[in-house]
């Protein structure tokens, strides 16, 4: 029995720490899991600042987007993560300005902790055009 979901960790990312996918897809649906602040090689930029941070998780959600073969444009929900409120108007103009005209649903939440110390996580929703090839 083969399964109907396509589990798939980004080479260009650091392997993932826990039981889980960087990426799971089932048909033109791809969700992209919570995105920490990592460098490549898995070392958290938890003492850098929120905008370092952001920079960082929004180069490995672009990694993800590449990996699956999808644009900005295909994302169809983004869930923002923050330790800090108050930072959230730097968070945003970050995102902002890396996503462009492009505003898929989004939900943000002020979280108490974040794991290794982080100040912010993001996940999302991919959605592609069904190729009936």
């Amino acid at each position: 029995m083969t399964s109907h979901l396509t589990l798939q960790n980004i080479d260009a990312l650091s392997s993932p720490g826990g039981h889980y996918s960087h990426v799971v897809t089932a048909n033109n649906m791809s969700f992209i899991s919570g995105l920490l602040p990592l460098d490549k090689q898995g070392n958290p930029l938890a003492n850098k600042p929120v905008e370092a941070q952001i920079t960082q998780v929004l180069e490995n959600l672009n990694t993800c987007l590449l990996g699956i073969n999808a644009k900005k444009t295909d994302i169809a929900q983004v869930k923002v993560y923050v330790t800090d409120i108050n930072e959230w108007p730097v968070v945003n103009e970050l995102y902002a300005k890396w996503i462009g005209e492009h505003r898929p649903a989004r939900l943000v939440a002020g979280v108490k902790e974040l794991h290794f110390g982080s100040k912010i996580e993001i996940e999302a929703v991919v959605i592609k055009e069904q190729s009936y090839e």
